[in-house]
């Protein structure tokens, strides 16, 4: 799994060649988006992703990460298999990014939405999904990411610990957050076990 803190910094930013355009995690067999890598850290890397679009869940408020994840993840599922108007089958696509606005103290609810990366076929003129699903187009612009990759499975006791790891990693760095919102990008289908 990817933690990812999107970003918004005024700095300069320099690309090196030897780091342009590496692949996703887990992208052989279905399609991800694209990105450069900008600067690698200790602890993270600056990603930037250029123009692409996602199928995203209204928000979800829940108290747990998981629970909220395949909620949303079952509404996106529908999507692809369907649910939309004109009952096109869309293929899957990674990772699966789960938007995490924290709530504002211990046992309250905190508001995630689980969006699905729009393949490059469907960019364009993608399927409405049907109004039940509650989900809604996002085009992103250029947008810089830092990242902090971790394995295993994805828990609502990790995701916490894995975000602390990556802010401490940007802390004093001119890529030092300045907001609140993290998300989770979840490469892995939840039934393999090997290479997670």
């Amino acid at each position: 799994a990817l933690l990812v803190l999107l970003i918004n910094a005024q700095v300069t930013v320099t690309w090196s060649s030897s780091l342009a355009l590496a692949p996703a995690p887990s992208c052989k067999s279905i399609e991800c988006p694209a990105y450069d890598i900008i600067e690698q850290g200790e602890g993270y890397e600056i990603r930037r992703y250029n123009h692409t679009l996602w199928m995203s869940t209204s928000p979800i408020p829940n108290i747990s990460f998981v629970n909220a994840t395949r909620t949303g993840f079952l509404r996106l599922f529908d999507y692809i298999q369907g649910k939309n108007d004109e009952h096109a089958k869309v293929p899957m696509t990674a990772p699966v990014l789960t938007d995490i606005l924290p709530s504002t103290g211990p046992f309250c609810e905190s508001s995630f939405a689980v969006s699905f990366y729009v393949p490059t076929k469907f960019e364009k003129a993608p399927p409405k999904a049907e109004e039940s699903l509650a989900l809604e187009q996002k085009r992103w612009d250029v947008r810089y990411a830092a990242v902090r990759r971790f394995g295993g499975f994805v828990s609502d006791y990790n995701v916490g610990e894995e975000a602390s790891k990556l802010q401490v990693s940007l802390s004093g760095s001119p890529w030092e957050p300045s907001l609140s919102l993290y998300s989770v990008a979840q490469y892995n289908s939840p039934f393999e076990y090997d290479g997670r």
